[in-house]
């Protein structure tokens, strides 16, 4: 009798210590914008150390700009690549900063503040990346 009452006891922890644990994954609301950036929509800040572009983007309202994320990358030249910002290329410092209904992107020297940055002499792609955070 001890000895059913054993085997019945190992069957019963077997099967709850076999239970499935289900993982959810919710996919996000992501949304990518392509944009362009004409070589004449380059300006040049007042203290002649910045190139700025603005990019208006009405997606990007009170709730993204406070609760989602917002990437942002550029295709420079052949448009076959995007990196990633903020990066640094041939001296230039690329960043950006974001405000409702739109993003700057700024082209700063980092190597010496006191030269010009080099202004795109070609059109520019931007790709925006809006992530919606889970609330």
């Amino acid at each position: 009798m001890k000895k059913l009452t054993l085997l019945l006891i190992c069957i019963a922890s077997l099967g709850l210590a076999s239970c499935k644990k289900d993982t959810i994954v919710q996919s996000a609301n992501n949304l990518t914008i392509i944009k362009y950036i004409e070589p004449n929509q380059w300006q040049l800040s007042s203290d002649g150390l910045t190139y700025y572009a603005v990019i208006n983007e009405s997606r990007i309202d009170p709730r993204t700009f406070e609760d989602d994320g917002i990437l942002t990358y550029i295709s420079r030249g052949d448009n076959n690549t995007y990196e990633q910002l903020p990066f640094v290329y041939n001296v230039d410092a690329y960043s950006y900063v974001i405000r409702q209904g739109s993003i700057e992107i700024d082209i700063q020297s980092s190597d010496n503040q006191d030269t010009a940055p080099i202004k795109p002499t070609t059109r520019t792609r931007v790709k925006i990346v809006l992530i919606e955070s889970a609330q």
